[in-house]
């Protein structure tokens, strides 16, 4: 596991001036993007979908004086972090490993961690599977929901057709995006701008 420095960005705002500084680390073969700022405990910050560290913009100058070391990276798959070909690749487990991986890249044996939207649903595994790295945790619209047991009377359908089901056939985003190269390929276009 190593790091790379990357750049240092210096705030305009005349209310606040502060710096954040970017870097690369490797940890889980992956090179990962980081946004820092501050000194003290590590506040890990976990950002949503389709969103990068950049969603937390507002909110590194608050921590970083109210004395925390803030982190947020862009997550697996996003930004400047590598984005493995295989989907396999993107479980919950290998997720929860990267952020594992940052504190131990970065010598932490903790962090707060902070998730928003996506980035609550990681959070909410990590400090489940990982309570000895995670011990507090603070999430945002997204809400804890535990799975049911896969068999017996009680056993719950998987979240695909729990929303198939809820939903019929309206389009729900995350339904569009499990079928591979679908939502790629829509993205992807070469899109004329909005009002063009």
């Amino acid at each position: 596991m190593t790091t790379e420095q990357n750049a240092t960005h210096t705030s305009n705002d005349k209310s606040e001036s502060y710096t954040l500084s970017h870097r690369f680390v490797e940890t889980n073969g992956l090179r990962i993007h980081l946004a820092e700022q501050g000194t003290g405990p590590l506040m890990l910050l976990c950002h949503g979908f389709p969103e990068l560290w950049y969603s937390w913009w507002h909110q590194f100058p608050e921590l970083a004086e109210a004395g925390y070391h803030v982190v947020a990276p862009d997550l697996r798959g996003y930004g400047q972090t590598d984005q493995p070909k295989d989907i396999e690749a993107y479980t919950l487990l290998h997720l929860v490993a990267d952020l594992v991986g940052i504190l131990d890249v970065l010598g932490e044996r903790q962090a707060i961690l902070l998730g928003h939207d996506w980035g609550s649903v990681l959070a909410w595994q990590a400090a489940l599977m990982r309570p000895d790295r995670f011990p507090v945790l603070i999430t945002m619209s997204s809400p804890y929901f535990p799975r049911g047991p896969l068999h017996g009377a009680r056993a719950t359908i998987p979240p695909t057709q729990a929303w198939k089901k809820a939903l019929g056939d309206t389009f729900f985003y995350q339904s569009y995006f499990q079928q591979p190269g679908v939502a790629e390929a829509e993205l992807e276009l070469d899109s004329p701008p909005i009002g063009a």
